[in-house]
């Protein structure tokens, strides 16, 4: 793969995650600029994410099908003109719609992307080339409500044009084309096997980053920190993880990739527990970093093991995908009220799905037949 197809890979995965994040920081002024209170523009978020993650279940292997060069340049165009539309829209329900589509594109181009690096990186040196992408889906997601929340100080429709700007870019550069193979069919993405790493997935997200909220709530009732200092604590994840990612990738590669998801559950049992118990605001915000860390073995370890296959491979990280997003979604429905009820036990719960249910998921490596 040449230099430049590699870095518009890498981009690609700094984009999705960015454009996801992008309204976090400039709700109030997306709310004055639509004439609604700041809580309704907040649908900006559910607009892009629901989407996203419904479509992601098919987007894999319908791009696959389509082609995988051909599919990623017209998302990476249509995620251009729907940025575009987030700049012109004279109304919330329009800016929505645009949002909307956003995820919807999004969904087409991260798991292709994510197949194309599998396919052009020797099978050694897949987890640190997984690392650096989840390095940089990190960086993009905890850069997007700085950067936006700069940017909307003095226009928020600069933010979305800039977005635009970048998507055209990726589409010019493209990624490289797949060999001819036959076109696969949805049931290959939805093996057993496929179906378990997701459910490892869904548990490693939703019981990890997806507790923020959680330790958010902790903060404020048991520190009462404000929201300066709890928004530096919740950063402190994904700082970690962007950190760490090559790192992690790396010793996935030599430990293996079942090993590493397992070292990540274990790490992040820890961590959650830690963060759930321990007495002072500066040890809570360690012992998230550390999750950051154990999240991110998690995710690499188990996008190495489902790319690893032969057949399908960006409809099987799709599906993975999707899981993984399913599972942060339900996170606040399962936990909060279990923590208003007992808050030690609303994170040690979480901590044993970690340490127990995924390793009992995880299935084994997945040979190029890819048996269930």
């Amino acid at each position: 793969m040449n230099p430049l197809a590699r870095s518009g890979i890498y981009a690609g995965g700094f984009l999705g995650p960015f454009g996801g994040g992008l309204t976090v920081a400039m709700l109030p002024e997306l709310g004055a600029a639509f004439g609604v209170p700041a809580g309704t523009a907040a649908l900006s978020i559910t607009a892009y994410m629901l989407p996203f993650a419904a479509v992601m279940l098919v987007s894999g292997t319908l791009g696959e099908r389509w082609g995988r060069r051909r599919t990623v340049v017209a998302a990476y165009g249509v995620y251009a003109l729907a940025a575009l539309a987030c700049v012109l829209a004279p109304t919330l329900p329009l800016f929505l719609a645009a949002t909307a589509l956003l995820g919807t594109a999004n969904a087409f181009t991260t798991p292709l992307l994510m197949a194309a690096l599998a396919a052009a990186v020797a099978g050694d040196r897949l987890g640190r080339a997984l690392g650096w992408f989840g390095a940089l889906q990190a960086a993009g997601a905890t850069s997007a409500p700085l950067l936006g929340g700069l940017v909307a100080e003095a226009d928020w429709r600069l933010a979305f044009a800039g977005v635009a700007v970048v998507a055209a870019a990726l589409a010019l550069i493209g990624i490289p084309a797949e060999a001819g193979t036959r076109p696969p069919g949805l049931r290959s993405a939805l093996r057993p096997a496929v179906l378990r790493a997701g459910l490892a997935a869904a548990l490693g997200w939703g019981c990890l980053a997806g507790l923020g909220f959680l330790v958010a709530l902790r903060l404020d009732e048991q520190f009462r920190a404000g929201a300066g200092e709890r928004g530096l604590v919740l950063t402190a994840a994904g700082v970690a993880g962007m950190l760490t990612a090559r790192l992690v990738g790396g010793g996935v590669d030599r430990m293996g990739t079942r090993a590493g998801v397992l070292a990540g559950a274990g790490l992040g049992a820890l961590a959650v527990t830690a963060v759930g118990v321990l007495p002072a605001l500066w040890m809570v915000a360690l012992a998230w970093a550390v999750g950051g860390v154990a999240t991110q073995l998690v995710l690499v370890g188990v996008n190495t093991l489902v790319l690893g296959g032969e057949e399908n491979r960006g409809g099987a990280v799709s599906v993975v995908q999707a899981l993984r997003f399913g599972g942060g979604a339900l996170s606040p429905v399962v936990f909060t009220p279990i923590y208003h009820a007992d808050p030690l036990i609303g994170f040690l719960l979480p901590a044993v799905l970690l340490a127990a249910i995924v390793p009992a998921a995880l299935p084994r490596p997945l040979s190029a037949k890819w048996p269930c």
